[in-house]
């Protein structure tokens, strides 16, 4: 994420309207990124008048062929929120690089893989068998699990590989720039939108927002932190005034990146760090941890263990709630047995040219 000097630059008519093309992709998300751009009201009218909107599954019908049939570059901006988490998801990350003059991250799990990337604690066999096996609601008693390549009367039926790890996009292919939030705020959405009809972009890389924190753009009155006790939101009912942090409320807007207005904090709950770090920090989790440790009221490190572990029982859900796929941690450590045909962890990475069925489910939807 680190910008370079190159600014790409979309072009200001390239379709046959005379307008930009524009086009949004839902990838590994629960769909919120594509009703934040429907956010900014009326103005969406105004993205219709600046844009070809070429592609949307979500809200038109559109065919991949269409995209594939398009030259390299052909479309302007493309908004992409997701992650990867499988082969499909992989191939359209690839295509719509290909095609695209400017590859926006939108959102957080396209950023650093949010909440889906929470199942990077398991491995593929794990998650297939409490969706599949052992769920509380799944009656499977043949023990079914998807087949990339199903042979049947009617025909052959495909499905997309589902890889062991959820990838961010740019763990997938190269991104232009970032906008972070679950989902993105409107106000960002139209800033965003109006820099590249502008063509005042900022360098490639770069994350489209500001460089301070939450606690920056937070009213509520702070003080000198000891911290003996941490509790967790429905444990109690915090002032309106004072900082939640300081009532003992793990709030990450110490490590956050602003930009959102600190929606949380003002309707008393803490900030969960949907925006991810500010500007050149690596790792959102060791940033928290290391802001957490800094006002802890302990001496011991008996004393220090009972604050966590009464506090924080789930570590990794309250510091890598969204930032796990993107972090220094990535995933857990895979067992020899549970790595991918990939060879890397089950990644994906080397997945579609190394399996003949892979490849076309694929390319089933084109």
């Amino acid at each position: 994420m680190n910008p370079t000097p190159s600014t790409p630059t979309p072009s200001t008519a390239s379709s046959a309207s005379g307008k930009p093309k524009l086009a949004l992709y839902w990838a590994a998300s629960c769909g919120g990124c594509e009703i934040a751009v429907l956010a900014i009201n009326e103005k969406i009218l105004d993205v219709a008048a600046a844009f070809d909107i070429v592609f949307w599954p979500c809200v038109m019908d559109g065919k991949v062929r269409d995209i594939e049939r398009m030259p390299d570059g052909g479309i302007d901006v493309c908004l992409f929120n997701g992650g990867i988490r499988t082969s499909e998801q992989e191939y359209m990350a690839q295509l719509l690089r290909r095609k695209s003059k400017v590859l926006v991250a939108f959102g957080s799990c396209a950023h650093e893989g949010c909440i889906p990337g929470l199942a990077n604690l398991s491995s593929r066999e794990e998650i297939f068998q409490a969706v599949y096996g052992n769920g509380q609601s799944t009656e499977n008693p043949q023990e079914l699990r998807p087949q990339v390549q199903t042979h049947t009367p009617e025909g052959e039926i495909l499905l997309p590989y589902f890889y062991d790890t959820l990838r961010t996009l740019d763990q997938t292919v190269p991104v232009d720039y970032y906008l972070p939030g679950c989902p993105p705020e409107a106000e960002n959405i139209w800033k965003a939108i109006e820099a590249i009809v502008s063509g005042k972009l900022p360098p490639r890389g770069t994350v489209l927002g500001p460089t301070t924190t939450v606690c920056d753009e937070c009213p509520r009155k702070r003080s000198e932190k000891k911290i003996q006790q941490f509790k967790r939101t429905w444990q109690t009912v915090p002032d309106e005034e004072t900082c939640l942090l300081e009532q003992g409320l793990v709030c990450c807007g110490i490590a956050t990146r602003a930009g959102c207005g600190a929606l949380c904090p003002r309707v008393n709950s803490p900030c969960i760090g949907c925006h991810g770090p500010n500007v050149d920090v690596p790792d959102f989790g060791a940033r928290m941890m290391t802001a957490l440790s800094s006002v802890l009221d302990a001496n011991t490190p008996e004393e220090i263990e009972r604050i966590l572990t009464e506090g924080i029982p789930d570590p990794v859900g309250v510091f890598y709630r969204f930032s796990l796929a993107a972090s220094l941690l990535r995933r857990s450590r895979l067992r020899k047995k549970e790595v991918g045909p990939g060879g890397n962890g089950g990644n994906g990475a080397n997945q579609p040219t190394g399996s003949p069925a892979v490849e076309k489910a694929s390319a089933a939807r084109r």
